[in-house]
Formats: C-alpha cells, structure tokens, sequence
C-alpha cells in the first residue's frame, strides 16, 4: 500500500477526540439510557416492562430486573432463535456472536444488531483518536492493519441471520472505507485451523508494512516469535514489523506479556493501547497509561451499571450507574445496549481509579473462572472435569487449585498447572491419564479452550503436580487460612500465592 491516508484521518479524528474529551459522562448516559428505552418500547420486551412509561434512570431500574445470560436467553431469545424479530430490538437480528463461558453449555448466542456493529465501529476510531492525539508522528494508516482473530468463516442460522466469532462479524461488517487498510486476505482469514493460518499469515505478512496489530496479547506473541524466525531463517535480523505504529490489545491481562512483547519492538515508539471489547458491547479504552484505568465508553449506545459484588443476589441490589459509583468498590458489570440487552450481567466484576470522568480496571468475573490465555473457563467446567479425571483412574480427588504458568524462557508455552490432593496414591501412569482425561473433557465442553489448545501452539498440556494426602490443610493452616469458613482457592492468578502452594506441594511429599 503506497498511499498513506493518515493526513486526512487526522483532520477527522481532531474533530472526534475534541468531542470526546468534552464529553460530560452523566449526561451522556442518561441521553443513551432514553434513546435505548424509546427505541426498544415497541418491542416484546419493551412492553412487557412499560418502556412506554420510563422517563429517568430510576424509572428503569424499577421497572427492569437485573438478568444473567441464561435468564434472557430461557425468558426472550430460545424459543424464537434464530429468528429474533422485534424481541428485544426493533427489526431482525442479523448477527449472534457465539461466546463461550455459560454454564448452559458450550456456547451461548449473543444478539449483535446493526447498531451494535456501528457503536463498535465508534468505539474503534476513539482508540484511534486517542492514539493519533497522543502520537502525532504516527502515520497509521500509511500501511495495512492487521487483526489476528479467529476465522472469519459466519454460520447461516436462517436467512439473513449468521453467528460466529466476534472478530468474523467485525470483518464481514468492515466499513468500506477500511477493507483497503484491512490484512490478513479473505483467503487467510477463513482458515478455521490455527496452526495453519498462524504460519500462512506470518509467511504473508513478513514484507507487509504493517502500521496497527490487534489481537490477544498470547496469540500475538506466539505470531511475533513466528515472523522474528521467518525473518531470521532468510538472513533478516531486523524485528518483526519495522513501522508499527500501534499495538491494540485486550481480553486478557497484558502484564505478563508486556515485557516480551516490548522486545520485539525495541527502539521504536510503538503505541501499546488497551482496550475493554466484550460479545455485548466495546466497554472502555486506555486513554492514559498502564495501570490508570479505562475510559468508559459512555457516549456509545450502551448504558451501564454497577452492582457492590457483595451484594450480587440479594433481593434488592444497589444499582450504581455514572452518577453514582464510587472509588475502589468492586462492581459488577450489567449492560443495556442497542443489540436489545437490558440490565445485563456480563459476569465481570471492575473497580473505579477514577469516577468523575469514570476510569476502570477489570478485576475478574462475578463468578470464578481461568482465562490467563484466553481460554474463558468458568468453575463448573474445571471441576466437572476434574471429577471426570478422577473416575477415569479409579480415585477421588480430595482437593486441588489451579493457575496459570505464563511463557518463559523455561516455558516457551503457557499452560495450566493442577495441584491435586488424592484420596489414595497415583503413580506416574495414573497422573499422566488424569492430565490427559482432564485435557479432553475441557475440549469438549468449552470451545475457547479447544481453540487454544490446538495443535499444541496456543497452550501446552495440562501439568499436574501430587499434594500428598492432609497437605491442602496444612497449606491453608501455615497460612491462617483453617477452618471451615476458609475454602480452599480453586483458581489462583496470584503468582506468589501458586508458587507458595506448589513449594509446599513438593517439601511434603
């Protein structure tokens, strides 16, 4: 690509970062709360809860209960899916983007409109704006930007209804002013196994002068370290990507990949910027720098609220919205949105470093779950498998917990390690069935796990590691954590705090 197009896209994204730095939040919100509730009143959901009625924020909450997934999906979408028409958004819903991660099982369906496709369209160019404002060198648009998702190949469910990967749906939807700016090919982008589209498109984009990369961090890394011995194998020692000008990332914690990644871009001014993308809605984006929180995307046809996690399931929640949140209170994420969500629980839970114009830091999920790479899996998944380890080799499992073993020099590959306490001895052959058993039964019930784990590129095979009988007790003991009220941590993020537990794992056995 010869020209560059990044002069005229300044002149534009002037304009935009301009109106989004003087964005009041609050009323922003309430614009979009009004214009959601007034365009959805016609519609099932919309009479079923007086829409026609709501004039306030308060109105809203009254009348709209807070809904899980599954809620929506048994009380609106099942029954009428695939073909949802005036349900909960005026007209057909074209697009579902599959997601895994519910506990009503391997994927669940969630509604993506036109609208929805703009807003996330608008929350793209604010990633733009952002960067173009604070690195006025770049010239981004002088070459291709590639996004490293999933395939791009959609399923027909009826027609003019597909559902798919969110990343397939934003490609099909492109603008057409972008599809010139956009890598990899249609050709690349429909290959459905990893292995090979990984190397294909390396191999594709070695002399590409690739200005934006997307993608998640542990997927992007493994690609970087591709092109790097592609580059190497034909006598190039430069780096991979010579004129990036910006890195976007997200879905994962990037901390554990920051400092790898900057290797590859030694030298160079690249622009590392998060961003807060989810199946129901383009939440947030860094405005600032690592570790000050996102911008809350409040002017962008979604409408938020924040419940105290404590207070998750209990007959009346507090629902905070803009107005209202408050500092250092971990929250609950419930969204409504122009793809005919309501009062929605996505199942992250965040805290607020900043309230007046509201910045956020993602802190987990409302319930517990492992996706150090991506891999989304919830705790009934983990322990249904466990369990079926467990009977595969004729033993109980007395307890276990299990974290993530990032990329490093030791271990090019990440991967899971399993601390387990059996009711009765395992020997080597035993373990090496219950890893294997486990591996399968997470494949099989989550999609997202499968997807990473195959053809061994994106995570390496489970590990287990034997905590001899009485030892999870003890562990907790040594920490102040016995007694009935202290459970035993099923996932642990915590680096420090798996690695004190494997310690005691191998001094006791």
């Amino acid at each position: 690509m010869r020209f560059d197009a990044t002069p005229l896209a300044r002149l534009i994204l002037r304009r935009r970062h301009r109106r989004l730095m003087k964005t009041d939040p609050v009323a922003a919100q309430r614009r979009q709360l009004a214009t959601l509730v007034k365009t959805a009143a016609p519609t099932r959901f919309g009479r079923d809860h007086g829409f026609a009625s709501i004039r306030t924020v308060e109105d809203f909450q009254r009348a709209v209960p807070l809904r899980t997934y599954e809620e929506m999906w048994t009380g609106y979408w099942k029954d009428p899916f695939p073909i949802l028409e005036n349900v909960t958004w005026p007209g057909r819903v074209p697009f579902f983007a599959v997601s895994s991660g519910t506990t009503s099982g391997a994927s669940k369906y969630i509604p993506i409109t036109r609208a929805m496709r703009r807003s996330n369209v608008n929350a793209a160019m604010n990633v733009l704006a952002l960067h173009a404002a604070a690195k006025p060198k770049s010239r981004f648009f002088a070459g291709p930007s590639f996004m490293l998702g999933g395939s791009t190949e959609l399923v027909k469910e009826a027609d003019g209804v597909w559902s798919g990967d969110l990343s397939a749906i934003a490609a099909m939807t492109l603008p057409r002013w972008a599809q010139a700016f956009a890598f990899p090919p249609n050709d690349l982008a429909l290959l459905t196994n990893w292995d090979e589209k990984l190397a294909r498109t390396a191999e594709a984009s070695l002399d590409k002068r690739i200005r934006i990369l997307t993608g998640t961090p542990s997927w992007v890394l493994i690609l970087l370290e591709r092109v790097a011995a592609l580059r190497k194998a034909r006598g190039d020692a430069s780096l991979p990507y010579p004129e990036l000008d910006l890195f976007i990332h997200g879905g994962i914690n990037f901390a554990p990949y920051r400092d790898r990644m900057a290797a590859f871009f030694a030298g160079r001014d690249v622009d590392f910027r998060e961003v807060y993308p989810a199946s129901e809605g383009f939440i947030g984006f860094a405005d600032r720098g690592p570790g000050e929180g996102l911008r809350l995307n409040t002017d962008g046809g979604l409408f938020f609220e924040f419940i105290p996690v404590e207070e998750l399931g209990s007959e009346n929640p507090t629902r905070h919205w803009a107005c209202t949140i408050q500092p250092d209170t971990n929250y609950a994420v419930a969204l409504t949105t122009c793809s005919g969500l309501f009062a929605y629980l996505i199942g992250d839970t965040v805290r607020f470093v900043d309230v007046k114009t509201p910045r956020l830091l993602i802190t987990g999920r409302t319930s517990w779950m492992l996706s150090a790479f991506g891999e989304h899996l919830i705790g009934e998944e983990i322990d249904k498998a466990v369990l079926e380890a467990a009977t595969a080799i004729g033993n109980a499992v007395t307890d276990y917990s299990v974290g993530p073993v990032y990329p490093g020099a030791a271990t090019p590959l990440g991967h899971h390690v399993f601390v387990v306490e059996f009711a009765s001895p395992a020997d080597d052959a035993a373990r090496a069935r219950f890893a294997e058993t486990l591996d399968a039964a997470l494949q099989r019930m989550n999609d997202d796990y499968r997807a990473h784990r195959g053809g061994g590129h994106g995570m390496a095979d489970p590990h287990i590691e034997i905590m001899p009988p009485g030892g999870f007790a003890a562990w907790m003991a040594a920490r102040g954590r016995a007694g009935g009220q202290n459970k035993v941590p099923r996932v642990i993020t915590d680096d420090r705090l798996l690695q004190s537990l494997r310690d005691y794992a191998r001094s006791s056995a």
